[in-house]
């Protein structure tokens, strides 16, 4: 079965890189014997699916172009899939290995091995680990709990739109939203998808959480120009309330809401169990500050207020 599978995998990949046009499924299907034998459609649909994904693990960059007659095709161009040279110094290899470490999601923790597996085997230097050696009790890892991230970061790689339900803080139901994503992003130990909201023709930033049920694939090229990195970096920030034009005033129960401590830029007790902080206030404050629930209670501004008390509302509702 394994030798099966392998040769089918090798098949597929030499049929999308000798191509100078995108091949759709109906013609990868009668091109290659073990598709012939598929039994049904779906069948054929699953194993297609299994080896385009594994395909990709490996490292072929395959792009999926929709025609004229609306019809998806798949590609894997040779200049798209050749690398030059890599040439590493001990540094390198290190901070390499140091970023592998760094995922505690497991596929992501896989394609990290393999790829310093592959880096090593074609001649980078071994490096020292130093953390191995003296067996810290600090490790660096970035935290994936939400189903949605591993098709989102499959469809950002692949510049692939996406559809979702997505629940907004002050909203009692879910609503569905089409994506064109560009880039995930962990900010206070959450995860915001950045990207183009093809109903509202705007950008926007959504927060990973908030995603309910499947996240599906649409087909179709980009409609909106993907920015740099950079600025996808700051539109989550904005979006996540990390850029502060003013302050606000909040009560604060005591022994509650460190991370809105961590923030303030002053904090003075009150007694009977409340402190007084001065917090950043900038887009999005009033969505964190309604997860604290009971323990915050909002002084000034009123506007900041009015909107935390429209979120509870809303919340209360549902």
């Amino acid at each position: 079965m394994a030798i099966a599978k392998a040769e089918r995998l090798m098949n597929l990949a030499l049929c999308l890189l000798g191509t100078r046009r995108p091949l759709s499924k109906r013609e990868l299907r009668g091109s290659i014997e073990a598709y012939l034998e598929a039994g049904t459609d779906d069948s054929f649909n699953r194993m297609f699916e299994r080896d385009k994904d594994d395909l990709r693990e490996l490292g072929l960059v395959i792009e999926t172009v929709e025609n004229l007659d609306a019809e998806t095709g798949y590609l894997a161009r040779r200049d798209s899939n050749r690398l030059p040279a890599i040439t590493l110094d001990a540094e390198e290899a290190a901070a390499l290995g140091l970023a592998a470490k760094v995922w505690q999601q497991a596929r992501l923790a896989g394609a990290a091995s393999g790829a310093l597996q592959k880096l090593r085997a074609a001649g980078m230097p071994e490096a020292e680990d130093t953390y191995e050696a003296h067996h810290s009790a600090l490790e660096p890892r970035i935290p994936v709990h939400e189903a949605a991230f591993e098709p989102l970061m499959l469809a950002c790689r692949d510049r692939r739109a996406v559809v979702f339900d997505y629940r907004k803080a002050n909203a009692a139901r879910p609503e569905q939203r089409q994506v064109e994503p560009w880039t995930l992003e962990c900010w206070r130990g959450h995860w915001y998808l950045a990207g183009w909201d093809r109903d509202r023709g705007a950008e926007r930033v959504f927060r990973l959480s908030r995603i309910t049920g499947r996240v599906r694939s649409r087909a179709g090229a980009f409609s909106a120009p993907v920015p740099d990195v950079v600025t996808v970096r700051e539109t989550v920030e904005s979006w996540a309330g990390e850029t502060a034009t003013r302050s606000a005033l909040i009560r604060l129960r005591s022994g509650c809401g460190y991370p809105l401590r961590s923030r303030a830029l002053s904090s003075r007790e009150l007694g009977g169990g409340w402190d007084e902080l001065e917090v950043p206030y900038g887009h999005g404050l009033d969505a964190w500050l309604v997860e604290f629930g009971p323990d915050v209670v909002v002084l000034e501004p009123a506007d900041l207020r009015a909107d935390v008390v429209d979120r509870l509302r809303a919340v209360a509702k549902g």
